[in-house]
């Protein structure tokens, strides 16, 4: 009887998890980290590529300044729109050309963890009757590495 009284209190005492237990937790772990990586991983892409974006407000700026104030001008430059290309981590270059009635915009990104990078192309319509310009956003890459702006 004391023998068994005592296996009785030793397994009473041997609080723990077993291996099975360990085993599905880790499986759990598992398939939830492999559901939520190319979310998170999609999700850095494209805000990487909204900073290349947002950069592009600045070069958008200029060139309907340039447009509002000479809509006749035919070849449109970064020196002529009087715009600085800036350099972060994530934008290589931002490049304006074209002409006011159609200007064009170029972002190329870099270390955005895709291959190829990136390249945005902000393409404008100049709407003389309303003072502004309608820009369409177009990219070489899937619609899930670009914000919701450039999707085609």
């Amino acid at each position: 009887m004391t023998v068994f009284r005592g296996f009785v209190n030793r397994s009473r005492q041997a609080a723990g998890f077993t291996l099975i237990e360990l085993m599905i937790v880790v499986a759990i772990i598992t398939v939830i980290l492999s559901l939520a990586l190319p979310v998170y991983t999609n999700y850095t892409t494209r805000t990487k590529v909204g900073e290349a974006l947002s950069m592009a407000a600045a070069a958008k700026t200029a060139t309907a300044t340039i447009c509002f104030n000479d809509p006749e001008v035919d070849s449109l430059t970064d020196s002529k729109v009087d715009y600085e290309n800036t350099v972060s981590r994530y934008v290589l270059s931002v490049s304006i050309s074209g002409s006011c009635a159609g200007p064009v915009i170029t972002v190329q990104t870099q270390n955005i963890g895709t291959t190829p990078n990136i390249v945005l192309t902000l393409t404008g319509s100049f709407n003389g009757s309303q003072s502004r310009i309608d820009w369409v956003c177009t990219s070489n890459t899937v619609n899930q590495n670009v914000p919701t702006k450039c999707r085609t």
